[in-house]
């Protein structure tokens, strides 16, 4: 009778052992099996089923085999950070977007950590944030210097913060579209000295090149486009369609470019027409020669020369 006694209760150990599998007391969350039921789960490992619910923002007793179950109240922000790396828990309702969002990642970037194929994710799954221990940035002024795209960004806004035109930021960044995400990083400048200059180079050509597109274009007041130009529209619309941003009117040009003691081409140089300060013009061609839209001429080129311009002349700025 001992004997079987002893029998039937190894039995029993073995029998409620087999049964519970908890997770162990150094153990933070445990691993559902098949036949697993949530207040089974809650039973074994002395917690009450809202308990579980509550740490694995469960809506109601389902559960699946291979989900990650929190056995202890999560951190108050929700991340479990360890010394090697920080971690997100899945929760009902989250998308890779919002999780990559809320933790100032790319959705690329959270797919490339985890090893994902695609952006479905689920309730209680366990993803890497990233590493926790980052190289240090390299101090190097020549690297290529990028922008992070904030909420309410758009790619003409970045562009104009940049002097930047939208289709060189496209070309630069390889995209295909004006469609942007918060998060995203975006190169808006190439930093070598030797490109800078290239780029400087090839824009003043390109500038000079649009602004002689429109010779003999007709002056219009206010107008700013080639059915007809007035002198600050003309410059307004000659520096845009080459990819530099540029303001309106006479005084905002005078007041947003930088002076040069001497212009150099495709500078601008300034007149004074009919007031005290600056009311007129012009792109610098070199050889004392600009392009403006004359009030009677149209778009020319004039000679500054001339006593009429040289007796007016205030001087050049760079947008450059």
């Amino acid at each position: 009778m001992r004997k079987q006694l002893l029998t039937m209760t190894a039995a029993a150990v073995l029998v409620f052992t087999a049964f519970q599998n908890p997770a162990s007391a150094h153990e933070l969350t445990y691993q559902v099996r098949s036949g697993d039921m949530l207040w089974k789960i809650a039973q074994v490992n002395n917690l009450s089923i809202s308990q579980l619910m509550e740490w694995n923002s469960l809506t109601d007793y389902d559960i699946y085999p291979g989900q990650s179950l929190n056995l202890m109240a999560p951190h108050n922000h929700d991340e479990e950070v360890n010394r090697e790396a920080d971690y997100y828990i899945v929760k009902s309702g989250d998308t890779l977007w919002g999780i990559a969002n809320s933790n100032k990642q790319t959705i690329d970037a959270l797919k490339s950590l985890n090893n994902l194929n695609s952006s479905f994710i689920y309730p209680g799954q366990k993803l890497l944030i990233k590493s926790a221990q980052p190289a240090p940035p390299v101090d190097r002024p020549d690297s290529i210097n990028t922008y992070t795209v904030q909420n309410g960004d758009s790619l003409w806004k970045i562009a104009t913060e940049h002097n930047l035109s939208v289709s060189q930021l496209m070309s630069m960044n390889s995209l295909n579209s004006n469609v942007i995400y918060v998060g995203q990083k975006i190169t808006v400048q190439q930093a070598p000295a030797t490109q800078i200059k290239e780029s400087a180079v090839s824009k003043v050509d390109a500038l000079i090149a649009e602004a002689k597109k429109y010779i003999g274009v007709p002056y219009v007041w206010g107008g700013s486009s080639p059915a007809g130009f007035d002198c600050s529209g003309y410059l307004n619309y000659v520096f845009n369609h080459a990819g530099i941003s540029f303001p309106r009117t006479v005084l905002t040009i005078w007041n947003a470019t930088k002076p040069v003691s001497s212009p150099n081409i495709g500078d601008i140089v300034f007149f004074n027409t009919s007031s005290s300060g600056p009311s007129h013009a012009g792109i610098y061609l070199g050889n004392n020669k600009f392009i403006h839209s004359g009030s009677s001429t149209g778009v020319i080129i004039s000679d500054m020369t001339l006593t009429y311009w040289k007796t007016r002349y205030l001087g050049a700025k760079t947008a450059f």
